[in-house]
């Protein structure tokens, strides 16, 4: 008996896809079948957005043909692909934030007359089929990413989805989250539902996946079986070389003397006695999981968030008690904080990477300008762009929403470390960036405290805190409560002091 391979959630077949003239797709050969789930890994610009928006009717194909459930489609709206039973759960979320969430899970399905009480009995129903334990009558504003991500899932099998695609849902989440969400996508497979999983962790791939798809520079490199897994050889596909990411060696010592000291400061709830210190030429991280203080703590030190000034502790620079009004009197201190949240508050997505650069470069600067002489805003561009490795075309036009999240990532550093800080506070360096920028990155940020910078990374990614940190302290509930050496901070022991 011969055993057939079951026709494909999706095919795609010679794909391709042009903006003014230029490849972004070329000839791509991908598909997805039942019960599957399928990782899609490359760097960032490699095509992996442009492809699921092909599939989802975000945007049109040029040339090939792309077929569901052996039908061949040309989606023109998203709707359309919805209604051929493709979900897109993307990384940002689609709900609507003012409906509840038994509104979302029903939306576009509502009869003429609705009664509020079953809706939400059918929404709770629905949730705790797949173990999901949300309220179904809070507004979906309120919820964390991953519990948006869930009623979107929880939404895609209501509305008979058969294929599921997952843009990095991984990417900002507790690891209890990410295992609620790894649960889910084997529920879906179980099911018979195909999953597109896109990810920059790629131990979550070689783990979860029952095939890999790697893209380069908009072509596919290969796809990988279960058997045929290796980490190497994908990282290779992806960036096309070895990357060898691992610890990044200290180019000098550090200062003997702290530039930066934090004593006690506390700002309850999140932050309470959080005390540390970080010397010239040192990189301190801290981990810790989401709610730890990490982030509020970096935030007070950097002026965006007011201490209380009876028992709201102490901050000093060189030696010198500070209290910063705004960021920008930190910056002209010599403080940067580089945020965690680049899309929401790192940089101005419809101005160009110029301006980004030369806005970062005009807020440390001890007064301001009268006016902007454009000759010196394209100088202080060019050096940046050069310096941080900033891939584009046209640094003076492209708009920043227009580079991939690696790209913007470079940005958002070079927009804050135009002039040489005394500290700077880098938040989640690496989120949703690829394989080959996070070494490039990394060696940014060593070459920042070589430089004789005091450096502190808030890092929920225990390879990275490892990877860069001369020193690592570990936060729960908003206090540093161990420190460890990085070459004795080993993930069992550093998991261990942030949980217990």
């Amino acid at each position: 008996m011969t055993h057939q391979t079951p026709t494909p959630v999706i095919r795609l077949a010679g794909v391709s896809k042009r903006y003014s003239g230029t490849y972004a797709l070329r000839g791509i050969d991908f598909d997805v079948r039942p019960g599957e789930i399928h990782a899609l890994l490359g760097e960032n610009g490699a095509g992996k957005s442009t492809l699921v928006k092909i599939v989802s009717g975000a945007v049109a194909h040029d040339g090939g043909t792309l077929e569901v459930g052996g039908r061949e489609r040309l989606f023109a709206t998203p709707k359309e692909s919805a209604e051929a039973g493709v979900a897109m759960v993307y990384q940002e979320g689609s709900l609507v934030e003012t409906m509840t969430v038994a509104q979302n899970l029903f939306l576009g399905q509502e009869k003429a007359f609705n009664n509020l009480s079953r809706l939400n009995i059918a929404a709770r129903e629905l949730l705790e089929s797949h173990n999901f334990h949300i309220r179904p009558e809070v507004p979906a504003g309120s919820l964390g990413i991953a519990q948006k991500q869930m009623v979107e899932i929880a939404r895609a099998v209501h509305r008979r989805a058969r294929l599921v695609i997952l843009d990095e849902p991984t990417s900002s989440v507790t690891p209890e989250e990410r295992l609620q969400l790894f649960l889910s996508m084997r529920r879906l497979k179980r099911e018979g539902i195909g999953v597109v999983f896109i990810t920059h962790m790629l131990d979550e791939a070689l783990a979860e996946a029952d095939r890999i798809t790697v893209l380069r520079d908009g072509e596919v490199q290969g796809t990988l079986t279960k058997p045929e897994f290796d980490r190497a050889e994908v990282v290779r596909m992806m960036v096309g070389r070895d990357v060898e990411y691992g610890r990044v060696p200290p180019g000098r010592a550090a200062d003997p003397a702290p530039v930066l000291e934090v004593e006690d400061v506390t700002l309850l709830p999140a932050v309470r006695n959080m005390s540390f210190t970080v010397r010239g030429g040192e990189i301190v991280g801290i981990y810790g999981l989401v709610g730890a203080g990490r982030s509020e703590t970096a935030m007070i030190i950097s002026g965006i968030t007011k201490r209380r000034r009876l028992r709201g502790g102490r901050i000093r620079l060189n030696g010198r008690e500070v209290r910063f009004r705004t960021p920008r009197h930190a910056r002209r201190a010599g403080v940067v904080h580089i945020t965690e949240d680049r899309k929401a508050s790192g940089f101005f997505g419809h101005f160009s990477i110029a301006d980004n650069i030369h806005l970062g470069h005009l807020c440390s600067a001890p007064r301001l300008p009268l006016w902007v002489r454009s000759r010196e805003r394209a100088a202080v561009a060019r050096i940046f762009v050069e310096r941080f490795h900033v891939r584009t075309l046209r640094p003076h036009r492209a708009k920043l929403v227009e580079l991939s999240g690696g790209n913007q990532q470079k940005v958002v550093l070079a927009k804050g470390l135009t002039r040489k800080p005394l500290v700077a506070i880098i938040d989640e360096p690496t989120r949703g960036v690829d394989v080959g920028t996070v070494v490039e990155i990394h060696a940014m940020i060593r070459a920042l405290a070589d430089e004789g910078v005091a450096v502190v990374v808030i890092s929920s990614y225990l390879p990275e805190i490892r990877a860069l940190s001369d020193r690592v302290l570990v936060a729960k509930q908003g206090s540093v409560v161990a420190e460890f050496d990085p070459e004795e901070a080993d993930e069992e022991a550093l998991m261990f002091a942030a949980v217990h």
